[in-house]
């Protein structure tokens, strides 16, 4: 591959042309990629082998000598030598913060994917023998996994906690981030008693007979705790936000939406972006309520204060919702009741009169309501929801979201089209997982129906893909395999997952102009078409000539493009001696 800039006679790249001979009435391009097999996503001319881009959009997409036209004086030209390419990808739903602050901030990481209760004993004893003992000497961090204690016939409970830790305040995250164990010291600095109420949005487990709490705090009822620590601090938060944007920029994504952010989180989000590191266009959903850390200026921003934070590569127009739990929790709301219950459906976190009149407000006001619905049931009471915010304000308003989508009813499918809500799904989480955990709670029948993203597409709906990092794995392209094979990259263990697989076309189509429709721009972006924003990837593979199986998840992207703007190399090949706005040529070790 070969990269130049025009002198007195252009000769390679399949171009030549006197440098000071383009066309008068055709402006010269900053920059010309040629001589690639560039996949468009534009059903109209899927394939081209050359772009043009000038001022950061196409100005010039078909063939090498097409756009031979627009190489000028100043014109950047790349051969691509062949490479694939396509337009950049869109991650609709992660938590970059929640993956990276707390090690700037100097929380507890066990460390370990599956920790037994003795590895997470040790990690919090050694993390207590090492931390200062200030700021109430909270012993905080993350994971523990409930379900290996009770592989281990361990109760966790505050009493295990305070075995160990009886001093100091003590909280750890379970890997779901569905629940939080805490000690007695933990509860008592949050005021957290037997006569506590439960929040609407999550709940406190508690003895059955004294109702003191037990140390387990469900959903939003942890944000208590994390009400009575200190705030994460906003260095931490700042390079957490500056280090996912550049992971991003270099897994090829272009787009993508950080959910649960409160004014410290956009204050860290703004503050990268005037710096010119924010190498993703990012839309941000404000926490609606409590659910992971408290927002206390939540009602200034939905006011109006939100657009402060405005700019072309950054918007807080959105706000997230948490509707029910997680299955690991038996909390999703389902729309019958669990396997071996009776009348146990899960926790609805909010009351649907609740439901209905937030999302028919935000309708009103513009602002996308981004859902977490795991639960059919969640999933069900949304779209009336959002079929009344239809009927009140009328149907062309903003296109709502349905996050994880776990568990889909049948006859839901064709009303993501009909009400133009977006559905997104969670697949790099698929593998690795403990699926035989999830059928054991989910039942085989509503595992046949998890992640159903062929029924959306069938039905003429907008399906997106979200990793939800750090609760999945932070790699997108994790999830692009598995939607089209539903089968494990790495090996045969866990089989094949449930659900019929799309196709490439499909996935790619799910990756890029319908996430670009998630975020309301597929009139500028999602694929490669004239006047549209140069948002292009260059993989070390052809996708098309790949077999899916093992060979799409360890995709790797060589170049990133964002607006014309060159915001990831991964070996150098493409800055020339220039050494543009290049963010990184290694990616981060995760």
């Amino acid at each position: 591959m070969t990269t130049s800039r025009t002198d007195n006679t252009e000769t390679s790249h399949g171009i030549t042309r006197h440098a000071d001979q383009a066309p008068a009435n055709l402006p010269s391009a900053d920059m010309v990629l040629t001589n690639g097999r560039i996949y468009t996503v534009d059903e109209q001319q899927p394939w081209v082998e050359a772009v043009a881009i000038k001022g950061g959009r196409f100005i010039a997409v078909g063939t090498s000598e097409d756009v031979s036209e627009r190489v000028g004086e100043h014109t950047r030209v790349i051969d691509l030598d062949g490479r694939f390419a396509m337009p950049g990808i869109y991650d609709m739903h992660t938590h970059p913060d929640l993956a990276l602050a707390p090690g700037y901030a100097g929380y507890l990481d066990v460390g370990i994917e599956d920790p037994t209760p003795e590895q997470v004993k040790q990690a919090m004893l050694d993390y207590a023998a090492n931390a200062p003992a200030d700021a109430e000497g909270w012993v905080y961090g993350a994971y523990f996994v409930r379900y290996t204690f009770k592989q281990a016939g361990i109760v966790a409970n505050r009493e295990w906690l305070d075995s160990f830790l009886p001093d100091r305040p003590a909280a750890i995250l379970d890997r779901s981030w569905g629940c939080m164990l805490v000690n007695s010291k933990a509860l008592e600095l949050a005021g957290i008693n037997a006569d506590t109420p439960d929040p609407r949005h999550g709940y406190i487990e508690r003895d059955s007979i004294t109702g003191e709490p037990t140390g387990i705090l469900v959903d939003g009822a942890y944000a208590l705790i994390h009400a009575a620590m200190p705030p994460t601090p906003a260095h931490a938060l700042q390079r957490a936000y500056g280090e996912a944007v550049n992971f991003q920029s270099g897994r090829g994504v272009v787009g993508t939406k950080f959910v649960h952010v409160c004014e410290h989180r956009l204050d860290a989000l703004k503050a990268i972006d005037q710096r010119g590191k924010l190498s993703v266009r990012v839309e941000a959903a404000i926490s609606w309520q409590d659910d992971i850390f408290p927002v206390k200026r939540r009602w200034e921003l939905m006011a109006g204060e939100r657009h402060f934070y405005r700019s072309s590569r950054l918007n807080a127009n959105a706000v997230k919702f948490h509707f029910d739990g997680t299955h690991e929790s038996r909390s999703s709301f389902l729309s019958s009741a669990w396997p071996g219950e009776s009348s146990w459906r899960g926790h609805l976190n909010l009351t649907p009169e609740h439901i209905t009149d937030m999302v028919a407000d935000m309708d009103r006001k513009g602002i996308r309501v981004i859902a977490h619905c795991t639960g059919d049931g969640a999933s069900d009471l949304f779209l009336d929801a959002v079929a009344e915010a239809r009927r009140r304000n009328g149907p062309n308003g903003v296109r709502h979201q349905c996050a994880h989508c776990t568990t889909l009813l049948d006859e839901n499918l064709p009303r993501f089209k009909d009400l133009n809500v977006i559905a997104e799904f969670s697949p790099v989480g698929w593998y690795p997982s403990s699926f035989s955990y999830a059928r054991a709670v989910f039942g085989e029948d509503r595992m046949q129906r998890a992640y159903n993203f062929k029924g959306i597409l069938d039905n003429g709906g907008t399906a997106v893909m979200g990793t939800d990092w750090p609760v999945s794995g932070f790699d997108p392209w994790v999830g692009f395999e598995a939607m089209i094979t539903r089968e494990n990259p790495w090996g045969d263990e866990d089989g094949r997952f449930y659900g019929e697989p799309i196709s490439l076309e499909q996935a790619i189509r799910v990756m890029t102009i319908n996430g670009a429709k998630a975020m309301e721009i597929e009139d500028r972006a999602g694929s490669i078409e004239l006047g549209k924003f140069a948002d292009m990837i260059v993989l070390d593979r052809n996708l098309f000539e790949a077999e899916p199986r093992g060979n799409i998840h360890n995709t790797r992207v060589e170049m990133t493009l964002l607006e014309g703007q060159l915001v990831w190399d991964a070996h150098g090949e493409f800055d020339g001696t220039e050494h543009e706005a290049i963010w990184s040529r290694e990616m981060p070790d995760f």
